[in-house]
């Protein structure tokens, strides 16, 4: 069995957009796509079956033709959406051994995530880049799912680093492209105007 058969992707769509002026960012335009529909083309030939994790209206992204997980309440960020996949991978895809993250709002991660992040070893492997950890980039044990339900009702705050520490994680580094952090996301208008020059470039 490939490594792609026993992974399966999430895209993480969560967020508020405070800095965008609130809304769905995902939905922003790109190029002639929407930016949660550049990460799906990325993420999607690493993977074996592929889902969103979302609150929104599940019809804003049925065009996607994915599955859309909400969160069981009370929703604590990023984790609850983790928690929502490894629920859906374990019963949908039974052959599935990890989960692979990725943020809806980053389109220009590597296209070899995965692969790279599978070859770590360890529990968790954890994405960096320019001296910084993005643990939404990550690629997730199945096995730790019941750890991370313990975790998500016993800690006081639910970051990702801090089930990541609880867990056991390896780094893997990735370098810039053409002087580009590969994992530049978009949070402002003037982050969406610098995706799309640099979109235009490619």
């Amino acid at each position: 069995m490939s490594v792609a058969a026993t992974v399966a992707g999430l895209v993480l769509a969560g967020g508020r957009s405070r800095r965008m002026g609130g809304g769905d960012k995902f939905l922003l335009r790109l190029g002639d796509r929407r930016l949660v529909d550049h990460v799906i083309a990325r993420l999607r030939p690493e993977v074996g079956c592929l889902a969103i994790s979302a609150n929104c209206d599940p019809a804003l992204l049925s065009g996607t033709q994915l599955p859309v997980l909400a969160d069981a309440p009370p929703s604590r960020g990023p984790l609850s959406g983790l928690l929502a996949g490894m629920v859906w991978a374990e019963k949908a895809h039974p052959g599935c051994t990890h989960i692979a993250t990725a943020a809806a709002d980053t389109p220009f991660f590597p296209a070899d995530l995965v692969s790279r992040l599978s070859g770590a070893g360890g529990s968790a492997a954890l994405a960096a880049s320019a001296g910084r950890v993005h643990p939404v980039f990550g690629l997730w044990p199945l096995a730790t799912r019941r750890l991370l339900e313990d975790f998500l009702a016993g800690a006081q705050s639910w970051r990702m680093m801090d089930f990541a520490a609880q867990i056991g994680w390896r780094e893997v580094d990735f370098a810039p492209v053409d002087g580009c952090d590969p994992f530049f996301n978009i949070n402002t208008p003037e982050q969406l105007d610098a995706a799309r020059r640099r979109e235009h470039k490619e």
